[in-house]
């Protein structure tokens, strides 16, 4: 196999290539990623030198450099994590998450219908999220035939790239498979986002912004896990089939905050309380969906995949992380390293 990963120098991307690089010597894994403000290749320093790697910049907004990436490296399978993922930038700029998220999509699919002409087994697995549905009420689950009502401009952007990676399906007899996450958390995040925000905030004695009364409940995954579920579902799930990965793990927002700020409270020897008085609520987000939580049972009956880690352990496992890699978070928020991957790559 020759594979090629976008977005693999991103959050979620270097950890399913780190996977799939280590666990799979006989494959050729192609990191396809365009180097934005969240991708960043020392998240993959430690795979950099194996044989079976390879780092190509490019946009997969553009046909050209998608076609020459599938031309050089003869790709036979794509995982496709390539996106613009931060629900408050799709707010601020909805056209660029339209461009990369719709566009980027369809051409990755169109480039690869050209080239997959050869009768052999290909697969695309497209890498989305949960968001595509909209929003819950207290007691219901998404499932995969859950209808899509996306709410936010990135959501809606995600259900279009969706939609048309099904119709691919359905209009070509493209191999495709698709995944829907719930939200990831785990080492190298950029901290934009709730987890990686906090920890760096509490870190530094910054507030903590909380959306209204912080009540907006979310289903929170492992990276790690997710990285494995996507293992499954590439090498084991059935073509044209959609598979919900979530981590069984449903919190609000400001218990989560809270049981944060116990955390790194105790970490950083600190009394307690002192993190939670940085707590600031602040307007809630516009189109702000209330709660999340998905249905995993397919890919367990189906699959036989399943969480490995309890929320708790793994958020503090998360913590360490951030507490013993205080330069990476230094760099990737100062912008020095896009400086120096924009000399090495222009």
């Amino acid at each position: 196999m020759n594979i090629l990963i976008t977005g693999g120098a991103g959050f979620i991307g270097s950890h399913v290539i780190r996977r799939f690089v280590n666990k799979y010597p006989h494959y050729q894994i192609v990191n396809f990623d365009k180097l934005t403000y969240a991708g960043n290749l020392s998240n993959l320093k430690d795979i950099d030198e194996k044989a079976n790697y390879t780092f190509v910049k490019g946009d997969i907004c553009s046909i050209e450099d998608v076609s020459n990436a599938f031309k050089e490296h003869q790709i036979t399978h794509v995982i496709h994590l390539a996106a613009e993922s931060h629900v408050d930038r799709s707010i601020e700029n909805p056209l660029e998450f339209a461009m990369t998220n719709v566009i980027g999509t369809l051409n990755l699919l169109s480039v690869a219908k050209s080239f997959w002409k050869d009768g052999k087994d290909h697969v695309f697995h497209h890498v989305s999220t949960d968001e595509v549905y909209g929003s819950l009420n207290e007691t219901d689950l998404f499932k995969e035939t859950t209808a899509y009502d996306p709410r936010s401009p990135y959501s809606a952007s995600k259900a279009s790239s969706d939609h048309f990676v099904k119709a691919f399906f359905h209009t070509y007899d493209f191999p495709i498979k698709m995944s829907n996450c719930s939200n990831n958390y785990g080492s190298h995040h950029f901290p934009e986002k709730l987890i990686p925000l906090m920890i760096n905030n509490i870190l530094n004695m910054q507030a903590l912004p909380i959306y209204g009364k912080g009540e907006n409940i979310r289903d929170w995954l492992w990276v790690e896990d997710h990285a494995s579920a996507i293992d499954a579902i590439f090498h084991n799930g059935t073509l044209g089939e959609t598979y919900n990965v979530g981590g069984l793990n449903e919190w609000t927002n400001i218990d989560l905050v809270n049981f944060l700020c116990r955390l790194m409270d105790e970490k950083l020897n600190r009394e307690p309380g002192t993190s939670a008085s940085l707590i600031t609520y602040i307007k809630d987000r516009a189109g702000h969906d209330m709660r999340y939580a998905i249905d995993a049972t397919k890919l367990e009956t189906e699959l036989g995949w399943k969480p490995s880690i309890q929320f708790e352990e793994g958020l503090s496992k998360t913590v360490d992380w951030y507490l013993e890699n205080q330069n990476w978070v230094k760099d990737i928020t100062s912008g020095s390293y896009q400086e120096y991957y924009k000399k090495m790559y222009s």
